[in-house]
Formats: C-alpha cells, sequence, structure tokens
C-alpha cells in the first residue's frame, strides 16, 4: 500500500465535501476559489459536479489544470434506470451523452454513473441491470469517441428502492461484463461497499485493470439520514486502510476522492476548515 501519511500528493477533493452539489448548503465559493483553495494546501486533484459547470467547462478544465491539480472526473451521468430517471429512453440518453461532452470538455477521463433504482412495473434488480448495461453500451462508443471512461459506482442497499440497481462490485462488474466496452469499470465509494465481506476477493479476482476510482469518506455509526450524513475519515465504522488494501491490490493507484455528503456538519463549517480537516485525516486514517 502507499504511505500517506506524509505525503498526500495523492489527494483529490470531491466538490460534494463543500456542500457544492445541492442548491443552498455549502459556503457558495465558485470553481475558482475551491481550485485555489485546493491547490494552496497540496491537494492532488478534484471532481466536480455538472450542476458547478455551467457552460464553463472546458475554462473550469483548464484553470484547474494551470493550478497544477488533475481533474478526478465529473459526477455523474443522469439516472439511467428506475423512477428518478427522466421520463423517456430518448430523453435518458440525450442527457448521458450530454453529461460525456461534458466530461470532455472538462478534460475529465472518469465519469460517474449512479445508475438509479429498480425499473418502475419490475420487481429485483436483474431487470433493471439489464437495461442499464443496454444504455450504457449504447453510449460507451460515444465516450470512447471522448476519451471518457464511464465508471459504474455501487452504492449501499438502503439505497436500492430508488437510486441503485448495483450494490456489490461484484454487480458492477457484472455490468461490466454484460456492456463489454473497455472504457468501463467501477468506482469504489467506502460509503457503499464498506459492509461487503467479499469486497476484496470480488476485486482480486476481477478488478484488475477495471477501477476507475477510489471514494473516501465514512459511515457513521448513528447515521440520520443515508444521503446526506456522511462521516469524515475516521469518525466512522468503515475499515479505511483494509478496504484502500483490497482496492490497491486489484492494481489501482490513482487519486483518492473525498465525497463527504453532510447537510447537518460538514456542509455547515468553514470550507477552509473542512478542507484541512481532509487533508489532516486523510494522512492518519487512510
Amino acid at each position: 500500500m502507499r504511505d500517506f501519511s506524509q505525503n498526500h500528493a495523492a489527494l483529490a477533493l470531491n466538490t460534494a465535501s463543500l456542500g457544492h452539489n445541492l442548491e443552498g448548503f455549502g459556503a457558495g465559493w465558485s470553481p475558482e476559489q475551491v481550485i485555489d483553495a485546493c491547490a494552496a494546501r497540496g491537494y492532488g486533484g478534484i471532481t466536480f459536479w455538472r450542476r458547478e459547470l455551467g457552460e464553463r467547462a472546458f475554462d473550469i478544465g483548464v484553470r484547474t489544470r494551470a493550478a497544477g491539480l488533475q481533474i478526478a472526473g465529473l459526477c455523474r451521468t443522469p439516472f439511467l434506470t428506475g423512477p428518478l430517471a427522466l421520463p423517456s429512453d430518448t430523453e435518458i440518453m440525450d442527457d448521458f451523452h450530454r453529461s460525456i461532452d461534458e466530461a470532455a470538455e472538462l478534460g475529465a477521463e472518469v465519469l460517474t454513473i449512479v445508475t438509479g433504482g429498480p425499473e418502475p412495473g419490475t420487481k429485483g434488480v436483474l431487470e433493471s441491470q439489464k437495461l442499464l448495461a443496454d444504455r450504457v453500451a449504447r453510449a460507451a462508443d460515444y465516450a470512447t469517441e471522448r476519451n471518457v471512461n464511464l465508471a459504474l459506482e455501487p452504492l449501499s442497499p438502503a439505497t436500492a428502492g430508488n437510486r441503485t440497481c448495483i450494490m456489490t462490485a461484484a454487480d458492477a462488474l457484472n455490468v461490466c461484463d454484460a456492456v463489454g466496452a473497455a472504457n468501463v469499470g467501477v468506482a469504489i465509494d467506502v460509503y457503499h461497499v464498506w459492509w461487503d465481506t467479499t469486497l476484496a476477493a470480488t476485486l482480486a479476482k476481477r478488478g484488475a485493470g477495471r477501477i476507475l476510482g477510489y471514494h473516501l469518506c465514512d459511515w457513521l455509526a448513528d447515521t440520520t439520514d443515508v444521503l446526506l450524513d456522511r462521516g469524515m475519515m475516521g469518525d466512522g465504522v468503515a475499515d479505511l486502510k483494509a478496504l484502500r488494501a483490497a482496492v490497491e491490490s486489484a492494481g489501482y493507484n490513482g487519486l483518492c476522492e473525498v465525497e463527504i455528503f453532510s447537510a447537518n456538519n460538514w456542509w455547515q463549517r468553514a470550507p477552509e476548515d473542512v478542507l484541512d480537516t481532509i487533508v489532516e485525516r486523510f494522512r492518519s486514517c487512510c
């Protein structure tokens, strides 16, 4: 495993950690303020959300790289299945393609896919996984032409009613197999997989070359909101070292992206304090 205790160049900020993915939360910093603050603290990269970019994706990408930071990724595609997805296949695929275009303009090599839940009128998740694979497959060549990789992110079973139809790394890799495209892989998020005792074995057997992102936070023992009460690394019950060992043993050596949705705690704090705490916890806990 890499040693981060003295060097946090592999640390990336997902701007959701400052509340920037939801209207009305956070300090309202501009992308430029976030870029400058991360660069000043020695972060290695940033992941942005589409709502922050507007028509400025290219310029924000240039500004980020000029500050010496990588673009770790872009969040995210529209929901591709389930009750929160757009009403028609055409609308879903059009927005999917727009998200790929925005990732390309930004210069992000990875676009995260949060899949959406079970399709209305179906039971379980297998039919929805087939539909998911079909829609990803139809967009994969388009993404390849624009040098964008698509990262399927399994989410906690607690969100499976409406936000996801893949809940384990095995689920995500099964969809990758069904798609069969070289630019489709998985993102491993601590919050969503910390509980999965099969994760290390799955990644060891099937994950080589297919892990496109690793997301950090923690699961609080007394979480009050499955979506908006994530913990800072070290404040919860996830075995962060073991999780990273599993990811790195499968060959991943990229940026480690901190993504903390915390409406009533970290999003209420000064962004400078959040960024400083992330550095300290990354070095000591991750």
